[in-house]
């Protein structure tokens, strides 16, 4: 897969550039330790929001702070990037109050992935914007190398190219188109809203944790209702982790649901891309044309050339 700039796409980082870590949603067990060294291990200035250390319920603070958190690093231009620290619930309650305004002129890298969708998804409908799904503060300790090499090379500019295993339910085909995506369940919260971005032509990617079978055979008959699914390019498909079955089993695994919604379709599908909530959760540019290959080798080539 080759990619090519479209949009509106941040600079990549170097060394000595800051980055901050604020929390837009559920609030944080603990300090962010581990991700400070490793990000300072990049080279890079870490300045850590006022959230990280904030508790309302279950947030990182009430709204109006997680908002101006992530406003003052929005309208930072010295801060180049900003890596949300967890997901949980929560930045859907506060996509509308933030001002993009500056962002549209100064772009900035944002990162994370989960309910961290509501901001990639806005910020791609409404700008055009290249985003990095990947690995987030708190989930650093229990990540793999991979995915924390892959989101240094995602901030960084460098290549990123992926080969994924066959799966038995994979479709086979090449597609190319701009990709976007993320958590299923955030998708289907902002579909209707000024978040909801274009989906024709596009590579779709989805992932989700915890969802109950029957509930995501419903989420994917949703988007297929609101006709995303139709027209897109390619469909690649990331961790489904935790998966729920009711007593009464629904009959059906993750593929096979997800199949029977694109049946009648003829784009590409990829199974078991690493990236989702795994700790091989290797990091994908948002908002960025790619080429996605599926061959009945056993071989998915996912590739982000700069």
């Amino acid at each position: 897969m080759v990619q090519t700039n479209s949009g509106l796409t941040p600079p990549t980082l170097k060394k000595g550039d800051k980055i901050a870590i604020t929390c837009p949603a559920k609030k944080l067990p603990g300090p962010m330790t581990d991700a400070v060294k490793l990000l300072q291990s990049w080279g890079l200035e870490v300045v850590l929001g006022e959230t990280l250390e904030a508790d309302f319920h279950q947030f990182a603070g009430d709204d109006s702070l997680r908002t101006r958190d992530m406003q003052r690093f929005i309208d930072d231009n010295s801060i180049k990037a900003i890596i949300a620290a967890r997901g949980g619930y929560g930045t859907i309650r506060i996509i509308d109050k933030i001002d993009f305004s500056h962002f549209a002129q100064n772009p900035k890298w944002l990162v994370g992935f989960s309910d961290i969708t509501v901001l990639h998804t806005h910020l791609f409908a409404n700008y055009g914007a290249q985003t990095i799904h990947g690995q987030m503060p708190v989930s650093i300790p229990d990540a793999s190398a991979r995915s924390l090499a892959t989101l240094r090379k995602a901030l960084f500019g460098e290549e990123l190219s992926y080969q994924v295993p066959s799966h038995p339910q994979n479709r086979s085909g090449e597609a190319s188109g701009i990709l976007i995506g993320g958590n299923l369940s955030l998708l289907v919260a902002v579909s209707g809203s000024v978040s909801d971005p274009d989906y024709d032509g596009k590579v779709l990617f989805i992932e989700d944790i915890g969802e109950y079978l029957y509930a995501i055979d419903r989420m994917m008959r949703n988007l297929k209702r609101a006709g995303k699914l139709q027209n897109l390019a390619g469909l690649i498909v990331g961790g489904f982790t935790d998966v729920k079955d009711n007593d009464i089993p629904f009959g059906q695994t993750v593929p096979e649901i997800i199949m029977e919604v694109v049946k009648e379709y003829d784009y590409p599908v990829c199974f078991d891309f690493p990236a989702g909530h795994i700790p091989d959760n290797c990091s994908l540019i948002l908002g960025k044309k790619v080429i996605l290959s599926v061959n009945n080798d056993g071989v998915v080539c996912l590739n982000h050339d700069s």
